[in-house]
């Protein structure tokens, strides 16, 4: 049994994944996975490379991050080729996980960790539901300027950059309202828990 788990920057989707995991659900984190296919030895490295050229790696060979994010932030082309050559590769990896944690675990609960998960609803058809972690956009907007230390101008200019979290919130089988108490987001927690874990 798996969920899809996603939400906005700044809803608390990196809460819920860990009051899950804590119960004891097996986590596949997809940002760990893009930080994976970008080490050195891997091959989407080494074709982001041929794409790039080789004055985006340091002098050790890993990625130098902040010289390939001055390229790709500043030329959607670049940016575009970018997750051409990485998303499929990491939805792979995602769908590989998630369903061999499935075989070797079949009484845990899978918690596919995934930030773009909606607009790309359609390479995840292999998870069950798709839970989002909502809060308002107003109180998005407060807690990423309390988070990062941004204006509410810098704020509201990442948040446009995402699908909007009303429309996420449509489109998700279960939703996590992360907008009250810890403790009443735990509850809709240990809800969805009960509701998924059938030991």
């Amino acid at each position: 049994m798996n969920i899809g788990l996603t939400g906005g920057i700044a809803t608390g989707k990196s809460t819920v994944s860990s009051m899950l995991t804590m119960k004891g659900a097996l986590l596949v984190d997809a940002d760990v996975i893009a930080r994976e296919v970008m080490l050195p030895g891997h091959p989407v490295l080494a074709e982001v490379t041929a794409h790039f050229g080789q004055h985006i790696l340091l002098e050790d060979g890993t990625l130098n991050r902040k010289k390939l994010g001055e390229i790709i932030f500043r030329d959607p082309e670049q940016r575009e080729a970018l997750n051409r050559i990485t998303h499929p590769a990491i939805r792979q990896e995602i769908r590989d996980r998630t369903e061999a944690y499935e075989c070797d675990y079949p009484n845990r609960l899978v918690v596919a960790d995934i930030p773009l998960l909606l607009e790309a609803r359609e390479q995840y058809s292999f998870l069950e539901q798709i839970v989002v972690v909502y809060v308002p956009r107003e109180l998005q907007i407060r807690r990423l300027m309390d988070r990062d230390a941004l204006t509410e101008g810098q704020a509201a200019a990442r948040l446009g950059s995402q699908m909007d979290i009303e429309a996420k919130k449509k489109l998700a089988d279960i939703v996590i309202d992360n907008s009250g108490t810890l403790d009443e987001t735990k509850q809709q927690v240990d809800k969805l828990w009960n509701r998924m874990v059938r030991v």
